[in-house]
């Protein structure tokens, strides 16, 4: 890993690429443009892009009636804005009648970092994954984010994207990227940490300093190092089960790290998954019913135990 790309930034761009080869790609967003990074669309295609102005329900009905005419659109705004400002719409107007509208909504996590807690979203995944029939997808890297937009315009049906404000470093692997598959980055059989988002990244340093330190004898074997198993769950909803069952029970400690509340997100998804049919440990790593705060994204992110050395502190715990 090398450069830093937000997510945000990624998408903004794939949406170009996306409209020149396929003209029934249209974008909405709610006077955020220069943020959401729609605003490569709107220069490229303004006849495709529109404005709606700080009026993200409104937005979301105009996406589901432009999907009626064969259109497929990718609204856009701030997760708090998105998820949380426009809920009824997107459950009613897009999920319910099962329209082919994609929302994609950046800011979201205390890696937003200065806006503070009211523009940090830390209940979207879950906002969206309890909606009948949602996709979820929070892409943990830039080339990640391009894929899964070009992956959610083939895609039929409702869905929702999380991007991020904070330029982060992308994977030089480019593995491959499918709706609903987990993707294997480190193996390991000492316990197995589910991750996504920015914390994917976190994750695998985690597995690094676990690997490199050793624990205590009392903990684990000798003083051999922890042989930590990273999966990138991309995709929170249809989530890889069988991904999921196969860890868990090849590690039987199971850490699940997430940039959102350890309530509803991916923790409670990986916990559904496991529930009365695998017999592991098992802790959730993210942020612990509490709203996000202002500061630097960095500060920020160590102020909720979300860096690589707090979390390879915290998976010791169930070692």
């Amino acid at each position: 890993m090398s450069e830093k790309i937000a997510t945000r930034e990624a998408y903004g761009k794939a949406l170009v690429e996306l409209g020149a080869a396929n003209d029934k790609i249209v974008v909405l967003d709610a006077d955020l443009a220069g943020a959401t990074m729609t605003k490569y669309f709107k220069a490229a295609y303004p006849d495709r892009f529109f404005d709606c102005g700080i009026a993200e329900c409104n937005m979301m009905d105009i996406g589901a009636g432009l999907s009626t005419m064969g259109l497929i659109p990718f609204c856009s705004t701030f997760a708090m804005f998105g998820a949380g400002r426009a809920y009824e719409q997107i459950r009613n107007s897009i999920a319910y009648p099962k329209f082919n509208v994609k929302i994609c909504c950046s800011h979201a996590g205390v890696s937003v970092g200065e806006d503070g807690g009211s523009h940090q979203c830390l209940e979207d995944i879950g906002l969206m994954r309890l909606i009948p029939g949602m996709t979820v997808i929070v892409p943990a890297d830039a080339k990640e984010a391009r894929k899964a937009t070009f992956a959610l315009a083939e895609f039929q049906g409702p869905a929702y994207m999380r991007t991020a404000r904070l330029a982060t470093p992308v994977f030089e692997e480019d593995y491959p990227f499918e709706i609903g598959k987990a993707n294997v980055l480190r193996e390991g059989k000492d316990v197995a940490i589910f991750a996504c988002g920015l914390m994917v990244a976190e994750a695998l340093k985690a597995a690094e300093l676990l690997a490199d330190e050793g624990v205590d004898a009392a903990e684990l074997l000798a003083d051999e190092g922890v042989d930590a198993a990273v999966i990138n769950v991309h995709t929170i909803k249809p989530i890889d089960t069988a991904c999921v069952t196969e860890y868990a029970q090849k590690c039987g400690k199971v850490v699940t790290v997430e940039e959102h509340s350890v309530i509803g997100g991916l923790g409670d998804a990986v916990a559904e998954v496991l529930m009365g049919k695998v017999n592991c440990k098992f802790k959730k790593i993210g942020v612990n019913d509490q709203f996000g705060q202002s500061g630097k994204a960095a500060d920020v992110l160590r102020e909720y135990g979300l860096t690589g050395e707090q979390i390879a502190a915290s998976i010791k715990e169930v070692l």
